[in-house]
């Protein structure tokens, strides 16, 4: 077993209880996530209680790989054996894996598939056609607030926040907080694009580095792909491209404008965040200290907001999430609208700093909406609470 399963670093995750109550149901459990955030170590300590009953198969290895994607449903049968349970890590790399996911479904009836991917480019598409009813799927992200607070105790965790905001929440930063730089370094320059790079269409990794770059000096920005492709040399339909291949093996997501009654408001503006802090810092190359740092209101931005997604992520629960800006330059941070309500916050790192009024413009036109600061003296409520 891996050797960061010891159980002096093993962090409980959230989702291990809900992947739990999810086996023997009847459908293939898939997993989607970034490399590195700890998906093999979840599903082995899931399985540990079942070590006898599971096969498990690698598909970064090429045997593996070769033996998957051939549907022989006879040969499948018997390198399965009398296994009840089947994980497959790194299914993306497996050529036809969905057919082979819906064989082994529809033949063994009584075998628990569980299969990770830390891309959903393949693996999405080639599953969704072959396993439409058949499956449950979770996204495992770097480690939650919540779950480093329930692991590290609330007043441990709050010390550290300068760390996290730093460093980022990737289990192996976690784990040897000594060698956080080197290793975050590592992560992004080894893992960041391994899957983005096996796709065929990707003629150039000094583009992707270039949009990376240009992305992590405008968190909390909007983001106009024109702009970005003249700063780098491409054009607009280039840049798109690329930051979808980027969604898609969850290193950046989008935050969408929110309007619904006012003509001045910005409709279809986009802002892009980083899933991970350290990520975004290494993109830069800026692991500075907080004192000496000009981007505290944007990395303090983009943690909020990373970790208010893990919150609804890990505990299933949803909202919609925006940002609000009209021409005339009025904005609030962050918006979710929840069964038909609607809060809005303010990101605000100082709490000295944090008496901002509310646009009057969104007050007036949201006359029901819950307004909140958020700053570095209440945030852990609203990591939390979702």
């Amino acid at each position: 077993m891996n050797s960061r399963m010891n159980t002096h670093h093993f962090i409980n995750r959230q989702l291990t209880s809900r992947i739990h109550q999810r086996l023997f149901k009847g459908k293939t459990i898939i997993m989607y996530g970034p490399r590195q955030s700890g998906k093999t170590t979840l599903i082995q300590s899931l399985l540990s209680g079942y070590k006898e009953k599971t096969i498990e198969f690698n598909g970064d290895e090429s045997d593996i790989r070769e033996l998957l994607s051939d549907n022989n449903s006879a040969k499948i049968k018997l390198m399965i054996g009398n296994n009840k349970i089947v994980f497959i890590d790194e299914a993306q790399r497996i050529q036809n894996i969905g057919i082979t996911l819906k064989l082994i479904h529809d033949q063994l009836k009584d075998v628990q598939i569980i299969a990770t991917g830390s891309s959903s480019l393949e693996l999405a598409s080639e599953t969704s056609e072959s396993l439409t009813g058949r499956k449950f799927e979770f996204l495992l992200l770097p480690f939650s607030f919540q779950e480093l607070v329930d692991h590290h105790g609330l007043l441990a965790e709050k010390r550290i926040l300068e760390h996290r905001l730093i460093f980022g929440q990737y289990p192996d930063i976690v784990n040897s907080k000594e060698d956080a730089k080197e290793l975050v370094k590592l992560l992004a320059d080894s893992y960041l694009y391994k899957d983005i790079l096996t796709i065929e269409s990707i003629k150039r990794p000094s583009l992707l580095d270039k949009i990376l770059k240009a992305l992590s000096f405008q968190i909390g920005s909007e983001v106009s792909y024109r702009e970005i492709g003249q700063l780098v040399g491409a054009n607009g339909q280039t840049v798109e491209r690329y930051i979808n291949l980027l969604e898609k093996t969850f290193v950046v997501f989008q935050l969408p404008a929110f309007s619904r009654n006012l003509r001045n408001e910005i409709k279809r503006g986009i802002k892009i965040y980083f899933y991970d802090n350290g990520i975004r810092n290494a993109v830069i190359n800026n692991f500075a200290p907080l004192p000496n740092r000009n981007d505290i209101g944007a990395l303090w931005e983009n943690y909020l907001i990373s970790e208010r997604m893990k919150c609804f992520r890990f505990e299933n629960y949803s909202a919609n999430r925006y940002f609000w800006r009209t021409t005339q330059q009025q904005e609030i941070d962050y918006i979710e609208e929840k069964e038909g309500k609607l809060f809005a916050y303010e990101f605000k790192w100082n709490p000295k700093k944090a008496k901002k009024r509310f646009s009057q413009t969104f007050t007036n036109a949201y006359k029901d909406a819950s307004c909140q600061v958020i700053t570095s003296s209440n945030y852990d409520e609203f990591l939390m609470n979702c």
